[in-house]
């Protein structure tokens, strides 16, 4: 028989939320009554991911060739994969997003958008959101506090040069450290941050004393099952997945609207296949209607703005 309930031990970092809004999820009402809020976002990585040029003494293998390079050696290979992304793959996102005239988030890396500015211009002559996705595409948990907070101030005054504005989003690789969103509210200029995958609509949380709101991302509808997390065989699958999520998001929008983060790689859906599987689903869903595409600045900021009118 248990007699009193498991308590989690007092570590750093945020406490966990297993409730959330449980069975009282909030009547949204997005812009012009849409069901579904889509949110793009183009993880844009190439040329700051750990390599032995960049001085880090190892390769990083979260591209789609599945092979381990010995770290005692350059992996010429995953650095030509990288390459692509920022030679052709974004370009190939840039015109079709341009065609379809829709909003990006970029969740941009600061030291990726140096070694190639036009990205930089070209977030900031389409008004596309620049998400600060740190200075590195590195492994944040891995440093102290103090590098930590200086590298989040040295990633907000590059991509401030870089991109024309400083973002006023924040999400790390993969996941935070137990000091990012404390770092990142002691610092301030940031809307929200999106380091969780736990609920399909925002929410606010309590840091240092402060409300602080979270965006969350998925790792769901995301095209690093390509390769960075093995699972999709064809551009079929990638498409199968979206229109799926994406239809079951838009029936329950009928009376509680949601909203769909889809995760892109220039790197990944930049090849000429699987951006045909995300042109496809672009037009079922537009041609679905009822969809509000937002940059993830654009929700965060109507969510402050209505979020008290929101009934459960």
């Amino acid at each position: 028989m248990i007699d009193r309930p498991f308590k989690d031990q007092n570590v750093p970092g945020p406490k966990r939320d297993l409730i959330g809004y449980g069975r009282h999820v909030p009547r949204v009402r997005w812009p012009d009554g849409a069901r579904v809020a889509i949110n793009l976002v183009l993880n844009y990585e190439e040329g700051s991911e750990y390599s032995h040029p960049a001085g880090d003494g190892r390769n990083d293998g979260l591209t789609e060739v599945l092979y381990t390079v010995d770290p005692a050696y350059r992996d010429l290979a995953a650095e030509s994969v990288f390459e692509y992304g920022s030679r052709a793959g974004v370009w190939r996102v840039e015109r079709l997003l341009s065609r379809y005239k829709l909003p990006l988030t970029v969740y941009t890396c600061a030291v990726a958008i140096e070694r190639n500015p036009e990205v930089g211009a070209w977030i900031a002559e389409a008004g596309h959101e620049p998400c600060c996705h740190g200075w590195r595409w590195e492994e944040v948990w891995k440093l102290s506090r103090e590098e930590e907070a200086a590298h989040i101030r040295m990633a907000i005054d590059s991509i401030a040069e870089t991109c024309g504005t400083r973002p006023r989003g924040w999400y790390c690789r993969y996941g935070a450290s137990v000091h990012t969103r404390e770092l990142l509210v002691a610092e301030g200029g940031f809307v929200y941050d999106s380091d969780c995958y736990n609920d399909d609509l925002p929410y606010y949380t309590e840091v240092a004393g402060k409300r602080h709101l979270i965006v969350p991302y998925s790792f769901t509808y995301n095209d690093g099952k390509f390769g960075m997390l093995p699972a999709y065989g064809s551009p079929s699958d990638f498409l199968d997945n979206l229109k799926r999520g994406f239809d079951t998001l838009w029936a329950e929008g009928e009376t509680h609207p949601r909203m769909m983060s889809i995760g892109l790689h220039p790197r990944l859906v930049g090849q000429a296949s699987r951006i045909n599987a995300l042109q496809e689903f672009l037009d079922y869903a537009l041609n679905k209607g009822s969809v509000w595409f937002a940059r993830r600045l654009d929700i965060a900021e109507w969510w402050q703005a209505h979020h008290h009118e929101f009934a459960a």
